[in-house]
C-alpha cells in the first residue's frame, strides 16, 4: 500500500516508510507513518462500536489519532439502503496529525450499500475488505448494482479482499448455543480482530471491554471474544493477507504526561465538572435530550459524587428555566442543546442577560435549518448566538477548536460567566462532539482558580446613613453585579424580567435608565478580558487564513501543505468570538488578503467585515461534513494567487 508524500508534517495518507521481510513461513511486515481506515456497514452492524474499540487500542498504543464517526440521521434507517449506511473513519500516525484524513487507505464494507456509499472516497490502490456473504442479488439490486462489483472488474484498481465474514463468524461460534442470527451479530468483532492483526493493535483492552460490557451475559461476552480472536487468527493464517503493517507510536508528538482518548462531548462534560470543583460550586445541568448534545447529559448524570445534579426536563424551555433558577440559587448552571434548542431557549437567555446571572449555554451545532440534519456537522449558529434574542442582549461567545480543547473551552466559559455575571454561549459542533483524539490529563495545579465571593452583607449607604444591599451595584473593573444567595438575611432583593433600575434593581420604566442599563450590559461584555489572538506566520505572508471552531484541524493541515509546497500563508484561529480579541483589528490590517473558511455561508466573515471594514473572503461548505485538507489547500492556493 503506497501513496504520494505531500509534506513532512502532513504527509499523504499511508506512506510506506520501511519493510521487513518475514522469516520462512511468516508474513512480511511493512512500516507505515500513517493509515486511514474506514469501517462501514448497516446502522445495525456495530460500526461505531468497532471503530471506537480500534481507536481505544490505537490510543493505548501511543499513536496520534483523529476520528470521524458518521451515522444516519434516522434512528433506524431501512436495512441495506444507502441512507442507512453508518461509518467510522480513523486516522492514526507516528507523528502529529490534525484531521481524520481526506481519503481512506482501507475500507471495510459490510454490505453492498456500504461499498457503494464509500467507494467514491477511495484513492486507487486502496485496500477494500468486503463481506461477500451480504452481496446477494437482492441486496445489490437494492442499491442499484446491476451486476456484482466484486466480479465485473469495476474494482480492479483496488486491492480487493473478499472475505465471507458472516460465514466465518458463525463457524467460529458454532460451539456456543446461539441462533444463527445471534451469532451473525458478532461479525463486527471478527472484522475488528482481522484489522487488529493487520495493524498490530493491542487486544487485551478489547477483550476486557467485552467482558465488562456483557458482564450480565457471559455467554454473549465469550462469543464476541471468540469472534474477535477468530478474526485475528484468520489474518494470521489466510493467504489473502500476505502483509501486516506497523505504525510506530507518536513519541515526538506529545509532551510528557498521562494521556487518554477523549471525544469532544466527554471532554466538555469533564471540563464542566472540573470548573465546578475549581469554583467550589455545585454543578447543575438542566437539559432536554437532543442530538448531538445528549451525551453530555448522559455523562454528567454519572458524577453525582462530584456534586453534579442533572435534570432531564420535559422540553428545552423547562431545561434552561431550571438552570437559570439554579444560577439564582448559587450553582454553576449549565444547559446543553443544539441549534433548534437554542431557538427555544432564546427568551430565557435574554432573561439571564437582564438578571445578570452566570449561565453556560452549550450549543453542539448541527445541520439546519429547523430540525435539520441531527447527526451531521455545521457551524451555522454563530449569528444566532450573537444576535438571536429580542432587544439588546449581548452574550460572550467561545468556541473550542478540537475534541480535547472542549475541556479547556468549558473552563474558559465558566471563568467568563462567573467573573462577569453573564450567560455565555459555547459553540461546539457535531464533528467535535463525536470525534476523538489523545488528551493529556492536566495536573490540578494547572487548572484556573474559579472561586467567587458571594455577597455577604450591605454594600451601599443611603443619604440618611442607612446601610442597604443594592443587587446592581457593580464592580468597577468587571461591571459585574454582586451574586446574592436567596435567603441570606439582609440581602433580599427584587428579581424579574422587566428592566432594572440602576443599583437598586427595582422595576424601572424610565427611558434614560433603560438606555443606561442597555449600554452598561454591552460595556460589560465588551470589556471582558480575553487573550490576544496568536498568529502563525513564519514567512511574513501576504495572506491570512482566519478560522474558528472545528475548522482548526483542516485549516492547519491545509496551511502545512501549502508551506511544504513553497507557498507563504499565515494562520490565526479564534476561540473568543464575542468579544473579539483586542488585537484582532491590527492583525487583520497587516495582511493584503484575509480568507475565512467556514462550515456556513460566511457568518464570521460577515462579522469581521462589519466590525473591521476588512474585505474578508469567504470559503464556505455546508454539506454536513468537515473540510478536507486537500480541498482547503487548493482553495487557499487559488486565493493566494488570485
Amino acid at each position: 500500500m503506497t501513496s504520494q508524500v505531500s509534506s513532512p508534517a502532513e504527509q499523504a495518507d499511508g506512506a510506506v516508510v520501511g519493510e521487513q521481510r518475514g522469516a520462512a513461513g511468516t508474513k512480511d511486515v511493512r512500516r507505515l507513518d500513517r493509515v486511514i481506515i474506514r469501517f462501514a456497514g448497516d446502522s445495525g452492524d456495530g460500526m461505531q462500536l468497532t471503530g471506537d474499540r480500534f481507536t481505544s487500542e490505537t490510543a493505548s498504543f501511543g499513536n496520534d489519532l483523529s476520528t470521524l464517526p458518521n451515522f444516519p440521521a434516522e434512528i433506524r434507517a431501512p436495512a441495506g439502503t444507502l441512507p442507512g449506511v453508518s461509518s467510522f473513519q480513523l486516522h492514526f500516525a507516528d507523528h502529529d496529525i490534525l484531521t481524520p484524513g481526506d481519503a481512506p487507505n482501507v475500507l471495510v464494507a459490510m454490505n453492498p450499500a456500504a461499498l457503494k456509499a464509500n467507494i467514491g472516497d477511495l484513492p486507487r490502490g486502496a485496500e477494500i475488505i468486503v463481506n461477500t456473504d451480504e452481496f446477494t442479488k437482492r441486496a445489490m439490486q437494492k442499491v442499484g448494482y446491476a451486476a456484482s462489483p466484486l466480479e465485473d472488474g469495476s474494482l480492479d484498481g483496488y486491492h480487493l479482499h473478499p472475505v465471507p465474514l458472516t460465514t466465518l463468524t458463525v463457524e467460529a461460534l458454532k460451539e456456543f448455543e446461539l441462533s444463527r442470527k445471534e451469532a451473525e451479530r458478532s461479525k463486527n468483532m471478527f472484522a475488528l480482530g482481522l484489522l487488529s492483526w493487520m495493524y498490530h493493535r493491542p487486544t487485551e483492552g478489547t477483550e476486557k471491554f467485552l467482558k465488562s460490557k456483557f458482564a450480565k451475559k457471559p455467554d454473549i461476552a465469550a462469543a464476541n471474544i471468540a469472534a474477535f480472536r477468530a478474526g485475528w487468527n484468520f489474518g494470521e493464517t489466510t493467504e489473502d493477507f500476505a502483509v501486516s503493517y506497523e505504525v510506530a507510536p507518536a513519541a515526538q508528538a506529545f509532551p510528557v504526561g498521562t494521556y487518554r482518548n477523549i471525544s469532544g462531548n466527554l471532554a466538555l462534560a469533564y471540563g464542566l465538572v472540573a470548573a465546578s470543583r475549581q469554583a467550589d460550586l455545585p454543578l447543575f445541568l438542566g437539559s432536554y435530550p437532543i442530538t448531538p448534545a445528549s451525551d453530555i447529559l448522559h455523562e454528567l448524570s454519572k458524577h453525582k459524587n462530584f456534586g453534579v445534579r442533572t435534570f432531564q426536563a420535559e422540553d428545552e424551555i423547562a431545561g434552561i428555566g431550571a438552570a437559570l433558577g439554579a444560577a439564582f440559587g448559587g450553582s454553576l448552571a449549565v444547559t446543553t442543546t443544539s441549534g433548534p434548542g437554542v431557538a427555544l431557549k432564546s427568551e430565557t437567555i435574554g432573561l439571564a442577560v437582564s438578571l445578570e446571572l452566570p449561565l453556560l449555554v452549550i450549543d453542539i451545532q448541527r445541520g439546519g435549518p429547523s430540525t435539520g440534519l441531527p447527526t451531521k456537522t455545521e457551524q451555522a449558529d454563530l449569528l444566532q448566538a450573537m444576535y438571536g434574542r429580542n432587544g439588546e442582549a449581548p452574550v460572550p461567545v467561545v468556541a473550542p477548536r478540537t475534541p480535547a480543547d472542549c475541556f479547556d473551552a468549558a473552563l474558559e466559559a465558566a471563568r467568563i460567566a462567573l467573573t462577569y455575571r453573564t450567560p455565555v454561549m459555547l459553540l461546539s459542533d457535531g464533528y467535535l462532539a463525536n470525534g476523538s483524539e489523545p488528551w493529556r490529563i492536566p495536573e490540578l495545579d494547572e487548572l484556573p482558580d474559579l472561586r467567587v465571593q458571594f455577597a455577604q452583607g450591605p454594600n451601599h449607604t443611603l443619604a440618611d446613613g442607612t446601610e442597604v444591599f443594592w443587587p446592581y451595584k457593580r464592580d468597577a473593573r468587571t461591571l459585574a453585579r454582586p451574586w446574592a444567595i436567596p435567603g441570606t438575611p439582609g440581602l433580599e432583593h427584587r428579581i424579574g424580567g422587566i428592566e432594572k433600575q440602576d443599583g437598586t434593581g427595582n422595576i424601572s420604566y424610565d427611558p434614560a435608565n433603560h438606555d443606561f442599563m442597555v449600554r452598561t450590559r454591552q460595556a460589560k461584555v465588551d470589556g471582558i478580558e480575553v487573550p490576544d489572538v496568536e498568529v502563525d506566520d513564519p514567512h511574513e505572508a501576504r495572506t491570512l487564513v482566519l478560522g474558528w471552531g472545528s475548522t482548526y484541524g483542516p485549516i492547519t493541515a491545509a496551511v502545512r501543505r501549502l508551506r511544504a509546497a513553497g507557498e507563504s500563508a499565515a494562520q490565526a484561529h479564534l476561540r473568543h468570538l464575542n468579544p473579539f480579541p483586542k488585537n484582532l483589528g491590527a492583525v487583520l490590517k497587516r495582511y493584503e488578503k484575509v480568507v475565512i473558511p467556514e462550515m456556513n455561508l460566511g457568518q464570521l466573515a460577515t462579522l469581521v467585515r462589519a466590525k473591521y471594514l476588512v474585505d474578508a473572503h469567504s470559503y464556505n461548505q455546508v454539506n454536513g461534513m468537515p473540510f478536507k485538507a486537500e480541498q482547503l489547500a487548493k482553495a487557499l492556493k487559488e486565493a493566494i494567487d488570485g
